[in-house]
């Protein structure tokens, strides 16, 4: 799972001024491990995608450890800012995303459209990672529009995190990859309503290793390099947040976009991502409104779309040794590249902006719920499935934890401060306890 990066004006990680630093004018991305393979479909949004899953795979295992590579730096930003990280509503103010991610504005002057995204830089959390002067410079290109996009999300997300928890702060690291590119973690940790919630964003571009590639090639897919390398680009936003609360779920979420140009100057691109939900305790009315908010997002753009991602999640999100699901599920899809770049951009765009309204309803409904130390126990026990899940199946995590210099905090940014192991522990029948893991054993249709 990728873990990735935000910011706000052309300013580095020690608050210096930047230039416009290397462009991402090659593009790639990099996947790892056998995906599953995406639902039958004769759909445009599918039919694409299906010749590029082993690639598409190895590219959503690579940005989990090329978002890790780098320096990580503190971004101390009340004092090279002038403001706070979180600034509750602010960001959710400023940085609400415009039809389009902001490519329609197409000036002569570009002064108007200048300010324009200046204004929306304010909502960010840090500094662009590629450069405001960069981005401006290339508006209309679909890597400047979803660097904008991640970014806006990030800001979003923690604002509206922030405005329920309002005694904790985000610890803000940049950090940057020497080979290009970097990223910025935000986390909030030891809260009064989130134990660890993590929202993150990366821009990295460069050149996939031969070893990365020869994994998409073992897997069916001819890739030319160029002399031995395949530029790149990979850029997303990842979070996940673990509440105090049992009654409260847990939620990840995880938008990307990647490029690769082959060596005839070819260039594939694909978009993937996904929100799910994970409770402690079944609560159907929460699962239904989680899954009513993901499936409006879907409905924009295509009746068939919701059904799918959901099938996908479920399977994707497999405990295999358990036999049992992470959670409830939500969406998940990846290698998107139909039926244009333009119309799954705004597909992505739906599904980010139905993250906040799908789950933070449901936290200001419980974060002040009264429980025992049985159910808190519960928690714990269910928080190390969590674990076994990220660190045994998962494949951005397992590709980051084995590339050479990756950054760890940030690839294990998603497990959670707390978690316990019992030996050979198991609910009582008919106890809340077992009614969550028949829901895991057996997935629910929760909007019919």
């Amino acid at each position: 799972m990728s873990r990735l990066l935000r910011g706000v004006c052309a300013m580095g990680a020690r608050g210096l001024p930047l230039g416009p630093g290397p462009r991402c004018s090659r593009a790639f991305s990099s996947r790892g491990p056998e995906s599953p393979p995406p639902p039958s479909s004769s759909s445009p949004w599918t039919e694409n995608g299906r010749r590029r899953s082993a690639l598409a795979w190895s590219a959503a295992a690579a940005v989990a450890g090329l978002a890790g590579l780098g320096l990580a730096r503190r971004a101390e930003m009340e004092e090279r800012h002038g403001r706070r990280p979180q600034a509750p509503g602010a960001a959710a103010a400023a940085a609400e995303p415009k039809p389009g991610g902001g490519a329609e504005e197409k000036g002569e002057g570009g002064s108007d459209d200048d300010d324009d995204l200046a204004r929306r830089c304010e909502g960010f959390m840090a500094p662009p990672v590629s450069g405001l002067g960069e981005l401006r410079g290339r508006r209309a290109d679909m890597r400047s529009r979803m660097e904008m996009l991640i970014m806006e999300t990030q800001g979003q997300v923690c604002s509206a995190l922030a405005q329920v928890d309002r005694g904790a702060s985000f610890t803000v690291d940049r950090w940057e990859r020497k080979e290009g590119g970097g990223g910025i973690s935000c986390v909030l940790q030891d809260g009064e309503v989130f134990e660890k919630a993590g929202v993150n964003v990366s821009v990295v571009f460069g050149h996939l290793s031969e070893e990365a590639a020869q994994q998409m090639r073992s897997r069916g897919k001819t890739l030319k390099s160029i002399n031995g390398k395949l530029p790149f680009c990979a850029m997303g936003v990842s979070s996940v947040i673990h509440p105090k609360n049992p009654y409260v779920p847990t939620i990840h979420f995880n938008y990307r976009y990647f490029e690769i140009e082959e060596a005839d100057g070819t260039k594939q691109w694909w978009f993937g991502g996904g929100t799910d939900l994970t409770p402690t305790y079944l609560n159907k009315e929460d699962a239904v409104h989680f899954h009513k908010t993901l499936k409006e997002a879907c409905d924009k753009h295509g009746p068939e779309l919701y059904p799918k991602f959901k099938k996908w999640c479920d399977d994707y999100f497999y405990i295999k040794h358990r036999g049992e699901r992470r959670g409830v599920g939500g969406i998940f899809f990846d290698d998107l590249d139909s039926p244009s770049k333009e119309e799954v951009f705004q597909f992505v765009q739906s599904c980010a902006q139905a993250i906040v309204p799908c789950y933070i309803p449901i936290v200001k409904k419980h974060c002040h719920d009264k429980f025992t130390p049985e159910e808190k126990l519960w928690q714990q026990i269910r928080r190390g499935r969590y674990v076994e899940f990220n660190l045994v199946y998962d494949r951005g995590t397992k590709f980051g934890l084995a590339t050479p210099g990756s950054r760890i905090e940030s690839i294990l940014m998603s497990l959670p401060l707390t978690a316990r192991w019992e030996y050979m522990h198991s609910p009582p029948e008919n106890s809340r306890e077992a009614e969550i893991l028949e829901v895991l054993r057996n997935p629910k249709d929760w909007v019919h």
